[in-house]
């Protein structure tokens, strides 16, 4: 009994500068991500300010079934998955590909430069990657419209078109992320034996047949990770980008659950609806996470716990 108490003891000693990095971490956590859950019991009540949250009455499940049986419900729920689901089918390989193709370039000096460029975009803050969209769709003065013009046709007003906004809202997003998100399959390729290489060479494969069959199996167990954290996400649009793109005209495709219980709660002061639709997004996109981290660790093996 001593002798684990001693262990657990000497081990603790070791690990305490690392214990003392990840504390900011775990207080972040704790602070802004498991004390605020307290605030999903107002989703069960008709919660007022003046009341308090413990003063307010009961409603039980009044808001959730009243989401279930808007007429908004089933558009918000289309919107939000279509445009989550066209950013990880499109958005999630961009990355990987762009680390393949940077894995192969043999000038350094050019990597670099490819690297930074794609890096960039990351370090905006979402008003300014907005913003410069907007710049870049003007009708009158978008560097868009004027090559479409200089090809004599007239000038589209993409922003005020449904159609055209998922993909805006996955271009754009891909610009901005792509080469941050590149750093990650970029550290996975370098823990890929060499002699792996030397082995496919003698035996005759070709650059491509190195990459599909020593590259990518390399790095498969990072790339199914992270498919699964964003399956995850799938629901978790981003917010701040979509209520910087979107308007009245682009609601039809537009809309999101984020930018409705934006509307909801913070505009209208519905906070008991707000939170209770909210609380549904959260709990789909466990179901998510647990259905892909099942699904990935059947399959193949990997999986997140």
């Amino acid at each position: 009994m001593k002798a684990g108490r001693s262990g657990r003891t000497l081990s603790f000693a070791r690990s305490k500068y690392l214990l003392i990095m990840f504390l900011p971490c775990l207080l972040y956590y704790v602070i802004f991500k498991y004390l605020p859950m307290f605030g999903i019991v107002i989703s069960f009540k008709d919660y007022s300010l003046f009341k308090g949250i413990w003063a307010s009455d009961w409603a039980g499940f009044k808001y959730y079934l009243l989401f279930f049986n808007s007429p908004d419900f089933l558009v918000l729920l289309r919107n939000t998955f279509l445009l989550g689901f066209y950013n990880l089918v499109f958005g999630f390989p961009a990355p990987i590909l762009l680390a393949l193709l940077l894995n192969e370039v043999t000038s350094g000096i050019w990597k670099r430069f490819v690297q930074t460029v794609s890096y960039l975009p990351h370090f905006l803050s979402n008003v300014v990657a907005a913003g410069m969209v907007v710049m870049f769709l003007s009708p009158s003065s978008g560097i868009v419209n004027k090559a479409i013009q200089s090809l004599g046709f007239e000038p589209i007003n993409f922003l005020m078109d449904p159609g055209y906004f998922r993909g805006i809202y996955v271009v754009s997003d891909i610009w901005q992320h792509v080469g941050w998100e590149t750093i990650i399959y970029l550290a996975a390729l370098t823990a890929i034996d060499p002699q792996l290489y030397e082995a496919a060479r003698i035996d005759g494969a070709s650059r491509w047949k190195q990459t599909l069959y020593v590259t990518l199996p390399g790095i498969a167990p990072t790339i199914v990770i992270l498919l699964i954290l964003n399956i995850g996400r799938v629901l978790e649009i981003g917010f701040e980008k979509v209520f910087l793109l979107y308007n009245p005209a682009t609601y039809e495709t537009a809309d999101v659950i984020g930018t409705y219980v934006y509307r909801t709660g913070i505009i209208s002061g519905n906070y008991s609806y707000a939170t209770a639709i909210d609380l549904f997004t959260g709990l789909i996109s466990l179901v998510l996470i647990y259905g892909a981290n099942w699904g990935s660790r059947r399959i193949g093996g990997t999986s997140l716990w």
